[in-house]
């Protein structure tokens, strides 16, 4: 089968491999349809090469129609239509029965002391082969897989893999009610969709971003948007507007790959020239990340306000202003989404004739899987109006 794969820093290719097959009873394969390419794969073409090997299929936000299923797998059969969570959890674990999925203690992965697998998604999270292929391999198959209704297209339900989860869960982690003001950092796919779930809910919503598509984007929303590119101080300008006391909350839908921090870049750059064994115990030790958007988030939410950090991070000595936070008593709330915990929340939002979110034009691109190195690379240089790529293999 074709498969896209890493095999360096900005160097992303479409191989010949072999096609998967049933490992575990607990299996499943799929004939992938559709599958996004997120902001978080940026960090593997980009930073985190050290935990990855040449060769590793890329990819955790797929679906399509199931093959052939494992003998422990009795939820879904072959011919059916479905959408793979990017977290692979087991259902009935501790972390699982508690509706943290992404913390799943059937597939921790304690050589790195990280939470619960994800799909294609380096050694830190189980280095399983990713959906950026025409064949998948399901670990977990008897929990995982979410059955979705055939007819509509796959933009309708695919989100359903990462985007959408993450933004509901981001919004759910500010704990503000309808009638509240929420402000998202960063208007990429998660930002903007967390900006339309907060306003479906019924919040004022203020975003900030410095890309002009993405600017123009959430204007089109209806979002009251403030752009970092102009000489504006955005964080007296958003309070001028919020009574002088800030948000409610804020969401940091950026992480690492925030702008505005040299110094991080640089010590990100020079961990990724050392030998792979002594960066990964830099990163996970000494790590670094751009901080530029978790300060700003911390100077605008009100005093005794949240901050919900959807956006990866990825570096243990990073340095968080705990002053500030401190004295403003701010509480702060982040993770990777536990998709399956929130599924019943977002099918009714899908399933029906409206489509409140704007899930069916939500990707600005629908290319072949031939042409996803190039559509990696514009979207880490944010070209072409690239917003969210979906691959049709």
């Amino acid at each position: 089968m074709k498969a896209l794969a890493w095999h360096g820093k900005r160097d992303v290719r479409v191989d010949t491999v072999s096609d998967p097959t049933i490992e575990h009873p607990t299996d499943a394969i799929i004939k992938v349809t559709s599958s996004g390419l997120c902001g978080s794969d940026l960090h593997l073409y980009e930073v985190l090469g050290p935990f990855l090997d040449a060769g590793d299929i890329l990819g955790h936000e797929p679906m399509g129609i199931v093959e052939e299923v494992g003998a422990d797998v009795g939820h879904i059969a072959p011919g059916d239509r479905v959408v793979i969570p990017f977290n692979v959890s087991c259902g009935h674990c501790y972390m699982c029965d508690n509706a943290l999925m992404s913390q799943c203690e059937t597939t921790q992965v304690r050589e790195y002391d990280s939470g619960a697998a994800f799909l294609g998604y380096t050694k830190l999270y189980g280095q399983i082969p990713g959906g950026q292929a025409e064949y998948l391999r399901v670990p977990q198959a008897q929990f995982g897989p979410i059955k979705v209704p055939e007819g509509p297209s796959d933009d309708r339900f695919l989100f359903l893999s990462d985007v959408l989860p993450t933004a509901w869960q981001a919004v759910q982690y500010t704990d503000t009610p309808g009638e509240g003001t929420i402000c998202v950092i960063g208007l990429g796919p998660i930002g903007l969709m967390s900006a339309r779930i907060a306003q479906h809910l019924g919040n004022r919503v203020i975003g900030i971003d410095l890309v002009a598509d993405r600017v123009a984007r959430a204007r089109r929303d209806g979002i009251e948007v403030f752009d970092l590119s102009g000489t504006e101080d955005i964080v007296a300008a958003v309070r001028e507007v919020t009574d002088g006391r800030g948000p409610d909350a804020v969401i940091d839908a950026v992480g690492m790959e925030a702008h505005g921090s040299p110094a991080a870049t640089l010590a990100q750059t020079a961990a990724g020239l050392l030998p792979d064994a002594v960066a990964r115990k830099v990163f996970t030790t000494a790590g670094t990340d751009r901080m530029e958007v978790l300060n700003m988030a911390t100077e605008l939410v009100k005093r005794g306000g949240t901050i919900s950090i959807s956006g990866v991070y990825g570096g243990a000595a990073s340095p968080m202003n705990l002053l500030v936070l401190f004295d403003k008593q701010v509480k702060i709330r982040m993770g990777q989404a536990n998709v399956k915990r929130w599924v019943d929340d977002l099918m009714p939002l899908l399933s029906g004739s409206e489509d409140p979110l704007g899930v069916e034009g939500f990707a600005s691109h629908h290319v072949p899987l031939s042409e996803a190195p190039a559509a990696y690379k514009n979207f880490q240089d944010k070209v072409d109006d690239t917003f969210k790529v979906v691959f049709k293999p």
